[in-house]
């Protein structure tokens, strides 16, 4: 059995990675609030940009990205504007909202997804 928090942070721990090998700053990981949690918020290609996680052991239950649904989606945009009213970096940045889907393996497979919602 995979203790699924450990597996949380290892795919998050990655999809950090991933994002700064890419050339983004990260402004935030595990942001929280009264209604719920940002994974990452990173700045890059001149867009703030909100990054929801997702992995998995296997896709046995279907891919990673498929577990960000339209609710979650809402939920995240919401988020996102609370974070943006503390903590809004200077300059106009635009927004984007992105789905990184990491698998665990030998070697991981990660899958970012620009403008998933």
């Amino acid at each position: 059995m995979v203790d699924r928090q450990a597996l949380g942070r290892w795919g998050e721990d990655v999809a950090v990675r991933h994002l700064e090998a890419s050339g983004y700053e990260v402004l935030a990981r595990n942001w929280r609030s009264p209604q719920g949690e940002l994974d990452v918020v990173a700045l890059g290609e001149g867009r703030v940009v909100f990054v929801e996680v997702k992995t998995r052991s296997s896709v046995a239950f279907g891919e990673p990205a498929e577990a960000v649904t339209p609710l979650k989606a809402r939920r995240i945009h919401g988020l996102a504007l609370s974070w943006l009213h503390q903590n809004r970096p200077r300059g106009g940045h635009a927004l984007r909202f992105d789905v990184i889907a990491v698998i665990r393996g030998p070697e991981p497979q990660v899958v970012h997804l620009r403008d998933a919602f």
